[in-house]
């Protein structure tokens, strides 16, 4: 068959370990016989992010801003193991966070769902989407280890000097812990217009929850402004296609998901994301099986796997012994990037390729060939067949073939 021709390029930027090897596995098993893939290349492998100071993460970024969807292997955050393994001269930041930083992007990650592994969850029929807004809170916080009696108190100074606020939070009597967190407006402003227009991307309904009875102020702004940008910009849009807005507590939210049979967006500030998309995750039943897409308020994509590298695998690997590494997380971040770039592009022929090769990967999984992992969760009539990761890839070629 004629390869599918692409008019703009991918953002496509490599990783690390297992999950760089299946990368290129499926590239050449799944995508380069099919399409003349054009891709603008970044390696962020760690080693090459040592070698350009990181700057390969930013130009990747900006690359991303400038063609408007991107596809990312998963890549290696180091810690202190990491720097001596590798022998960086820092310790280098989250790729992810360094993106997701320029981008202003809200991460949106959903289950993908076979007959035959089902749920924990028995009336979650469809996939349930976690959109985590991943700024500030605790993971920007400061914190102090009160040694004794004392006056902790919140105070605001504004930029020409003049104190503004003065509070005092706790008298302490003895020993304790403090903290103090934030947030900015642009930050919850960008974070509600990209759930918003995510909804409408996927045409889902968009739930979001905070603690706005008890925390007035900090989950208050979060409520009113996602209130604020619903009415006056997404409203409209959200009627046309039927879909529904929907806020209430972060404790009747969690009440609410268990309850229900799926389907929908859950918005949820940075730690609450941070617990429910792992939950979820799990519920549904491997991280493995879990998309990952960055998503700005203005409408640029970067697809990705929601897992890490595979460390474990990646060691055994490097030994010659056989892995059974599930890549459908990476083939899908592939699928939904190539997807975009038709939708964006007006090549039908691309949609239709990403939406086959998913299908394909299902169907695989479904006739009772997997990688190993998911064996376990395996409740299908058909026996499982456990197989190695290639085996597996060269599986949904079969597939595929057939389908095209």
């Amino acid at each position: 068959m004629e390869k599918i021709q692409m008019t703009t390029p991918l953002v496509e930027m490599d990783g690390d370990e297992m999950t760089r090897v299946l990368w290129q596995q499926i590239k050449d098993e799944l995508l380069l016989p099919f399409i003349d893939l054009k891709t603008e290349y970044y390696d962020l492998g760690l080693p090459y992010r040592e070698e350009t100071k990181d700057q390969v993460t930013i130009d990747s970024a900006e690359a991303t801003k400038k063609y408007g969807v991107a596809v990312k292997c998963a890549t290696i955050t180091p810690n202190a193991q990491r720097v001596e393994e590798y022998k960086l001269s820092q310790m280098w930041k989250s790729p992810n966070g360094t993106i997701r930083a320029i981008l202003d992007g809200t991460v949106f990650r959903a289950p993908i769902m076979v007959q035959g592994i089902s749920p924990v969850v028995k009336n979650w029929k469809k996939p349930i989407t976690i959109a985590r807004h991943a700024y500030g809170d605790v993971y920007k916080s400061t914190e102090y280890r009160v040694p004794g009696p004392g006056k902790a108190e919140l105070v605001f100074t504004d930029e020409s000097g003049k104190e503004q606020f003065r509070q005092t939070i706790y008298d302490f009597e003895c020993g304790g812990v403090l903290q103090g967190q934030y947030n900015k407006d642009s930050s919850i402003i960008s974070f509600a217009r990209s759930c918003f227009q995510y909804a409408i991307d996927t045409k889902q309904d968009l739930w979001f929850a905070t603690k706005d009875t008890i925390s007035k102020k900090y989950d208050h702004t979060f409520k009113d402004i996602f209130q604020e940008i619903f009415d006056t910009e997404y409203k409209a849009r959200f009627d046309e296609l039927g879909i529904e807005y929907f806020y209430t507590l972060i404790d009747d939210a969690v009440a609410r998901v268990v309850r229900s049979e799926g389907g929908f967006i859950w918005a949820c500030k940075n730690y609450d994301g941070d617990v429910m998309s792992d939950m979820v995750s799990t519920a549904f039943g491997s991280l493995a099986m879990m998309t990952s897409v960055l998503v700005s308020p203005d409408g640029k994509y970067e697809y990705e796997a929601a897992h890490g590298t595979v460390t474990r695998h990646y060691y055994k690997y490097l030994k010659g012994e056989e892995t059974s590494t599930n890549p459908v997380a990476t083939l899908f971040a592939w699928t939904g990037a190539l997807r975009k770039r038709g939708e964006l592009d007006g090549i039908q022929a691309l949609v239709n390729f990403a939406d086959k090769l998913e299908q394909a990967t299902i169907h695989t999984i479904e006739s009772g060939v997997m990688t190993k992992d998911l064996v376990g969760l395996w409740e299908g009539e058909t026996p499982a067949k456990g197989v190695n990761s290639l085996d597996f890839l060269k599986a949904i070629r079969t597939r595929l073939e057939e389908t095209l």
